[in-house]
């Protein structure tokens, strides 16, 4: 399995993921031309992109979808309540799923997360013995997920801000409260928990993502959740953070 963050942020995300030969993209939160750009430097065609799946359907995970996917026989896999939100997409290959979706050679597990976009989803997909779990904008991750989420290989986790930065930074105090709440995002500190409760000693790669401009910075999200990590004796996990504007690295399970 690889895995590839090509931006990660609130002016845009999206992922990609080759498993089971297929070729995989998690939402489409950037231009089309940088998406097909960002592919391409990793040595992947854009054409070849099998399928796209969707986290929610925020501005910010969806802006490219109809550029990107037309033309293409690329199939968007998305929740009956997600395609209720989106318009003109009828002309698209479509999966539409409420579950799991059904697809030959992937083994994927949805489940549902707490955002204010609605219906929301988080990934565990698996081959052979290596699992990824995908989290972004929830504002928290309900216990009976995280024995699901356990011992896997990697984690492409949120990690949006600080609350110390948040409370006395910019934002008016009703974005404040937006972001703070159930249906908001993961902080830095409950990110560290949240990590602290599922990784064991199968875990190999953490990434960090949708990290707030404002709100945040690479090193106190890092700081903050590797000394999480410390304090349950957890060490030698190699962290890294998504950026808005460039992919991570090529992470091969």
């Amino acid at each position: 399995m690889k895995i590839c963050n090509l931006a990660s942020g609130s002016t845009g995300n999206c992922t990609y993921i080759e498993t089971g030969g297929l070729k995989i993209l998690i939402d489409l939160g950037k231009t089309k031309q940088y998406i097909e750009t960002k592919l391409k430097e990793i040595g992947v065609n854009a054409k070849d992109i099998d399928y796209v799946f969707l986290t929610h359907t925020h501005n910010d995970h969806t802006s490219a979808l109809k550029t990107f996917l037309k033309g293409k026989k690329t199939i968007l896999v998305l929740t009956t309540e997600m395609f209720s939100q989106l318009s003109d997409i009828d002309n698209f290959n479509l999966m539409i799923y409420e579950e799991d979706p059904n697809i030959p050679n992937l083994d994927i597990k949805t489940y549902k997360m707490s955002h204010d976009a609605g219906d929301t989803r988080a990934f565990v997909i698996t081959e052979n013995d290596k699992s990824l779990v995908y989290i972004t904008d929830t504002g928290y991750i309900n216990s009976r997920y995280l024995k699901k989420m356990y011992g896997k290989t990697a984690y492409f986790i949120e990690c949006n801000h600080d609350i110390e930065m948040l409370t006395h930074g910019p934002y008016p105090e009703w974005l404040q409260k937006r972001v703070l709440s159930d249906v908001g995002h993961l902080s830095n500190k409950f990110t560290g928990i949240y990590l602290s409760k599922m990784i064991n000693e199968n875990t190999k790669e953490i990434a960090l993502m949708h990290l707030s401009e404002k709100n945040n910075t690479e090193m106190c999200a890092l700081e903050t959740v590797n000394n999480a990590l410390s304090d349950n004796d957890i060490k030698n996990i190699e962290i890294i953070c998504a950026r808005p504007n460039e992919q991570t690295k090529v992470v091969e399970l």
